[in-house]
């Protein structure tokens, strides 16, 4: 069994789509996927199959149902705020601990490859003292760092990466998620994030648009065939 923590430098990088990537390249090799998004906001119910619980749903081949999305993703929220918030409008508030048993209770189960996505950026509020950066550093998975092509993208990514660092954690990759209109292509980014760390991979948008999910990305440099993370983290 392995467990992988993707996370992000923020809202609207493309993070779930590279999620859904990654499950149809792990499942194109043969091997057995499941992923949660314990916490999701901007989440409408009326809207629920396009959501992001329900966008990994088809990307593992599980029907939707309620059952399934409460299985995946219990914490869920209308507002797309940062977690904290969106609670808050809800009257509600976000117990940190139960949501790291309910990420190790899914690595303990899982008799494959499970990735858990993060939300937000990386150090998004979860209530009044915890972040989602809590949750990676009790979890201590190895991680894969999101981000787009735009505009603060390089400095957002940087920042982002000394702090998963500074507290000892390990980085599989950073994705470069292709950002519409960037003033900046999709290979600058790369080549300047990658003159401080690596690897650095990334994905244009057409690669995440129809066709078959994980088409054209090159996660060959993060897993090797046996689904297993490629064990070289980069600073």
């Amino acid at each position: 069994m392995t467990a992988l923590f993707i996370t992000a430098t923020g809202p609207e990088v493309g993070e779930t789509p590279v999620v859904t990537s990654l499950i149809g390249h792990l499942r194109q090799l043969g091997h057995q996927v499941d992923a949660v998004k314990p916490i999701v906001t901007g989440y409408d119910p009326a809207q629920a199959a396009g959501s992001g619980p329900g966008t990994l749903l088809a990307a593992l081949g599980l029907p939707f149902s309620p059952e399934q999305v409460d299985r995946i993703a219990p914490w869920r929220f209308r507002a797309a705020l940062a977690p904290e918030l969106a609670a808050m409008r809800e009257g509600r508030s976000i117990d940190v601990d139960r949501v790291i048993a309910f990420c190790q209770n899914a690595i303990e189960q899982s008799r494959g490859v499970l990735l858990i996505e993060g939300v937000g950026s990386v150090m998004v509020p979860l209530n009044g003292h915890r972040t989602i950066l809590d949750v990676m550093m009790a979890l201590r998975l190895p991680l894969i760092l999101v981000t787009g092509s735009y505009r603060g993208a390089i400095s957002h990514a940087l920042t982002a990466l000394d702090s998963l660092f500074r507290r000892d954690l390990t980085v599989l990759a950073t994705i470069v998620s292709e950002s519409p209109g960037s003033p900046a292509s999709l290979d600058e980014v790369v080549a300047t994030i990658a003159r401080f760390t690596d690897p650095v991979i990334g994905v244009p948008r057409a690669s995440r648009q129809g066709g078959e999910p994980g088409a054209g990305a090159p996660f060959g440099r993060i897993f090797d065939p046996q689904g297993r993370p490629q064990d070289r983290p980069r600073r």
